[in-house]
């Protein structure tokens, strides 16, 4: 009785503390995922590293190269998201003069004023937030990178000692704990890789179709819809339609119903041809486990939900099945007649 006291009271605290530690790490919750999915991607290689060498020079190799390979190329991609920003030109008399008559039309119609103080002081008050925003989004960009590297520095170093601890701990028979853990390599890698990949393509794809309707800065947008396609559901929509409309407020009709062709028929279907490849190759992951998983990744861990929610919605499948394979058809069997 007294074991069986001091055993849940031990549960209790590990879920207690487990659980604060949690939420204590949350803005931190993308540096930790980044850290674990470089880990996985770099383990095989940083072992095999270490029968060459000395193990702990291997993973100082190994962490300097990535921290390399992720700053040199967010800064080359940062000068040119700003070099591109800085050559933007619209044409501005061609907006303004469509802008006042929807302007004047929604004031006559709906007896709503715009630029009224009320409306302007409300759009720079957003503007303030959305600024603000940005600049703690870089902040916490900047030191969940930070996070990462510092965790990956660790785990490599004690990758072994710490797999066969993690191990320890699943409460699955042996072969079911080898399965799980494939099953999060897998996972995690084909996302990794797969997510990535899908945005290069879609940017390039879509570049084709911005240099054709002869886009304000395709470049720019290009590289926008790139980010925009690991958005689940709207994704590269929320780039090609915005300028879509910008065509027919100027009164290019012609480059607006191109440009409406081109995103829905093109971008959007190339994008969903494209992700069930890649998943199909990479992991043979059914695109619907990718949609769900990321729609419930997203609020849970950011923006490194899209790789973690599908993972979760896999886990929680082959877990069902593990449970219908252990009890399940073993009850179902011992009840069948001979």
């Amino acid at each position: 009785m007294k074991e069986r006291y001091w055993k849940y009271s031990l549960i209790v605290f590990i879920i207690g503390l487990g659980y604060l530690l949690f939420r204590q790490a949350q803005p931190f919750m993308n540096g930790i995922l980044g850290g674990f999915t470089l880990y996985l991607l770099l383990r095989n290689f940083t072992f095999w590293l270490q029968t060459k060498m000395k193990p702990a020079l291997a993973v100082w190799l190994v962490t300097i190269g990535v921290t390399l390979f992720i700053l040199i190329p967010l800064s080359l991609f940062g000068w040119a998201l700003v070099s591109q920003v800085s050559k933007m030109h619209f044409d501005t008399e061609a907006i303004i003069r469509p802008a006042w008559h929807v302007i004047d039309f929604i004031k006559d119609r709906t007896g709503f004023d715009i630029l009224s103080e009320k409306s302007l002081s409300f759009f720079v008050s957003q503007a303030s937030s959305i600024g603000q925003s940005v600049m703690s989004g870089v902040s916490d960009l900047l030191v969940n990178l930070c996070v990462a590297i510092m965790l990956l520095f660790f785990m490599l170093y004690e990758g072994k000692s710490m797999e066969h601890y993690i191990s320890t701990l699943l409460p699955f028979k042996a072969e079911n704990k080898i399965e799980v853990l494939k099953k999060v390599q897998l996972m995690v890698r084909s996302n990794a890789i797969g997510i990535p990949l899908l945005a290069i393509i879609q940017g390039l794809i879509s570049l084709g179709g911005y240099l054709i309707c002869d886009a304000p800065n395709p470049f720019l947008s290009a590289m926008l819809t790139a980010f925009a396609s690991v958005i689940p559901l709207v994704g590269t929509a929320l780039v090609w339609v915005p300028i879509t409309i910008y065509f027919l407020i100027v009164g290019s009709w012609v480059n607006a119903l191109m440009m409406l062709g081109y995103g829905a028929i093109i971008v959007s279907q190339c994008d969903n041809l494209i992700r069930f490849l890649l998943q199909k190759k990479m992991a043979d992951v059914h695109p619907l486990i990718t949609i769900f998983g990321v729609v419930a990744g997203l609020p849970l861990f950011g923006f490194m939900g899209v790789i973690f929610g599908p993972l979760l919605v896999s886990l929680f499948l082959l877990f069902v099945d593990m449970f219908r394979k252990e009890f399940l058809l073993e009850d179902n069997q011992s009840a069948t007649p001979d």
